[in-house]
């Protein structure tokens, strides 16, 4: 005699059966021709029209990314009251990787070229400001920090962020085409 779990077990196991079943027959109703395209199945227009808002606002918020790491942004949003030279650094440092993490996600929707852009603006930013930290005193103000970072951005003809904002731009215009 079989006990309860093997009951169970079988009562599942029909079920399912059954399910597979019931599902195959809704798919295949007689009447419906083989060679119809299925309704149910996206048209490319449709799949586009869901798309590419998705691609947009990825580059959308790649292009905020970007603006956001910024050494103008990060010292805006970092600086306070009495930060030494290191820890200044270690909040702009982990401020960019946090957005990084934050927005990883976004490389599924945008081209290669402009994640290519988004992890080299992210990469160059984060070794300027190492750079630029190494020489000086660690307990130095973090205002030393500042004011060497934006001067050096400023001294050059365009920044990380600037030109990966431009092969950004450049993609997501590709898309409105």
């Amino acid at each position: 005699m079989p006990t309860t779990q093997e009951l169970l077990f079988i009562f599942i196991i029909a079920g399912a059966v059954v399910l597979v079943i019931w599902t195959l027959k809704d798919l295949k109703k007689p009447g419906k021709s083989d060679s119809k395209p299925k309704s149910s199945s996206p048209s490319s227009n449709d799949q586009q029209s869901v798309i590419l808002p998705l691609q947009l606002q990825a580059y959308e918020r790649i292009v905020l990314f970007v603006e956001r790491i910024s050494p103008q942004s990060l010292i805006s949003r970092i600086n306070q009251p009495g930060f030494s030279v290191l820890d200044m650094q270690i909040g702009m440092v982990s401020s960019i990787k946090s957005e990084y993490d934050h927005n990883v996600s976004q490389q599924i929707y945008v081209t290669a070229a402009a994640w290519e852009a988004v992890k080299t603006v992210k990469e160059q930013t984060i070794s300027i400001i190492n750079q630029v930290a190494l020489k000086l005193p660690p307990d130095a103000n973090a205002i030393e920090l500042n004011k060497q970072l934006l001067e050096l951005f400023m001294a050059q003809k365009e920044s990380p962020a600037e030109i990966a904002a431009e092969i950004i731009n450049a993609e997501a215009k590709k898309l409105m085409q």
